[in-house]
């Protein structure tokens, strides 16, 4: 699976059109210009990146979601681990808590999280 890198005007533009979607081309330009303050030449230039990386479709002028934002941080999660941890998510997790104790309630939803995994 490739990586899916952005920067962070790719990804608040991304996360303007999972919000909205499906959203006409049309609509985005105005919305664009507003939220970020960009010409429609920026908003399709950015669109079009994001098409290329398979994140969106435009088609006839209507822009559609073909990964959704879950499957997105799903992905950039596994990458970060991966990258960062030899793909061990206890290495992770270890490291995560040994300056940030987890509360109670991430206890329990860690454990419901396992416990579901069992039960696969």
């Amino acid at each position: 699976m490739e990586p899916l890198r952005f920067d962070s005007m790719e990804f608040r533009f991304a996360c303007l059109i999972w919000e909205r979607a499906p959203i006409s081309s049309g609509d985005l330009v105005p919305l664009c210009g507003e939220v970020f303050g960009w010409k429609k030449s920026t908003m399709y230039t950015m669109l079009r990146r994001l098409c290329q990386r398979g994140l969106f479709r435009n088609e006839n002028g209507s822009v559609h979601v073909q990964i959704t934002r879950e499957e997105f941080e799903s992905r950039q999660s596994e990458q970060f681990v991966k990258e960062s941890f030899d793909g061990s998510l206890p290495r992770f997790l270890a490291a995560f808590c040994a300056h940030k104790p987890l509360s109670e309630e991430e206890i329990d939803e860690l454990r419901a999280l396992i416990d579901a995994q069992r039960r696969k």
